[in-house]
């Protein structure tokens, strides 16, 4: 019997087929859940809208509070590098595209960046968004964005980088999730543990966000970002280019200043 967290990100989502396609895992799979699995919460709150407090109450309990006492700050990074990532995953779904079109101008680069791609969710259409996704991320045969470190660092994939971050994401006790066929050097993946590191999902010693930023993500995923607000098929992600672009300076600057 499926609990009540479950049964609202199916019905978000519009069925158990389009909730697996949503977060890339087999129909098979969603089926059999009676819950959402740990492990798939953030996937499914990005893709459906639904709040990992609805989702997995259990879990989450009161997400106004970071977890494990995180600061203020580095609970609003993890937030950002959720969002990069779900959005480098897969198309959003409406519900997330709603929830996008909700973000608000603060006044500084980033609240313009967040103001930019609000205004372009507001007017997406989430069928064009997932065409928008495919041409660039995926294609017939390659979309026109390669989002991979291997690629962006030696033109070619599954290469040194890819070994050398899978050495330490065994070093930090961060597996693979079951069924993701993805190498780990995907930005989203990238994005995904950040978010884990800064929120204290996936518990390090100090200073390991910093390495990990500098060695698996400065030397490249910027260019990404800005090829993406140039690319040919990118009308929303232009936006969300930019947004990731900027972040990345933040982030990057922010860690120089730890010095």
């Amino acid at each position: 019997m499926r609990d009540a967290g479950l049964n609202r990100a199916i019905d978000a989502a519009g069925g158990i087929a389009q909730l697996a396609r949503k977060i890339g895992i087999a129909q098979p799979s969603v089926s059999n859940w009676s819950r959402v699995p740990a492990e798939r919460v953030i996937a499914v709150e990005a893709a459906t809208g639904v709040s990992r407090k609805q989702l997995r109450p259990d879990l989450y309990t009161e997400l106004a509070v970071p977890h494990d006492g995180v600061d203020p700050v580095d609970a609003g990074r993890a937030q950002e590098y959720a969002l990069l990532g779900a959005l480098l995953s897969y198309a959003p779904s409406n519900a997330l595209l709603s929830q996008i079109a909700r973000l608000r101008d603060d006044a500084t680069p980033l609240g313009h960046a967040h103001a930019a791609v609000a205004e372009a969710a507001s007017i997406a259409v989430a069928g064009e968004v997932e065409r928008e996704y495919l041409d660039l991320f995926v294609g017939l045969a390659r979309g026109e964005l390669l989002p991979y470190a291997s690629y962006y660092l030696t033109g070619f994939l599954n290469e040194r980088p890819l070994s050398r971050l899978r050495e330490d994401l065994a070093a930090l006790g961060i597996e693979r999730a079951q069924k993701n066929f993805e190498p780990e050097d995907h930005a989203a993946t990238l994005c995904e543990i950040m978010a884990g590191l800064a929120s204290g999902h996936f518990p390090a010693a100090p200073g390991v966000q910093r390495v990990f930023f500098e060695k698996h993500m400065a030397s490249w995923m910027g260019r990404l970002f800005a090829d993406m607000e140039s690319a040919a098929n990118a009308k929303f992600y232009q936006s969300v280019g930019s947004l990731g672009r900027l972040f990345l300076e933040i982030e990057a600057e922010a860690f120089r200043f730890a010095n």
